[in-house]
C-alpha cells in the first residue's frame, strides 16, 4: 500500500519546471518583502496608498519573510504554500478595497499559482492528492 509520505520518481523536466517557476516566485516574494523590512520609501508610499499606517510596513514584510522561508524549507513546503496563499489572498482583498487595477488585483492570484504550480510539478505527492485530469 503506497501513502501519500512516499515518494516516487518525478520527470526531471517537470522537476526543472518546478524549480524554476518556484524560484520566479520566491525571488518576487523576497524582494517584496526585504522592500518593506527595510522600509523602501516606494514600500512605505505604496502601502500607505493601500490605506495601512506606515508602522505596519515592517510587520507585513516580516510575515512575508517568515511564510517565504518556510515555503523554501522542502519539508514544510507544503505549509509554506498554504501560509503564503493566505497572505496573497489578503493582498487580493486590499486590492479590491483600495479600487486598485485588475493588474494589481490579479498579480497576487499569478504568483500564488507560481506558488503552488511550482510546487506541484516538483513534488509527486501533491500531483497525487491533487491530480491533473484531462
Amino acid at each position: 500500500m503506497q501513502t501519500l509520505s512516499q515518494t516516487s520518481f518525478v520527470p526531471k523536466k517537470l522537476l526543472w519546471a518546478g524549480w524554476i517557476i518556484s524560484a520566479l516566485a520566491v525571488l518576487f516574494l523576497a524582494f517584496d518583502a526585504i522592500i518593506k523590512i527595510i522600509q523602501h520609501p516606494e514600500a512605505m508610499t505604496a502601502t500607505a496608498q493601500l490605506g495601512y499606517a506606515e508602522n505596519l510596513v515592517f510587520g507585513i514584510g516580516l510575515l512575508e519573510l517568515v511564510c517565504l522561508v518556510i515555503y523554501i524549507i522542502s519539508p514544510t513546503s507544503v505549509l509554506g504554500a498554504i501560509l503564503l496563499t493566505g497572505y496573497l489572498g489578503g493582498a487580493v482583498a486590499t486590492h479590491v478595497r483600495a479600487g486598485s487595477d485588475l493588474f494589481s488585483m490579479l498579480f497576487p492570484v499569478i504568483i500564488g499559482a507560481m506558488v503552488w504550480g511550482g510546487l506541484w510539478l516538483r513534488d509527486n505527492r501533491l500531483q497525487t492528492f491533487i491530480p491533473w485530469r484531462r
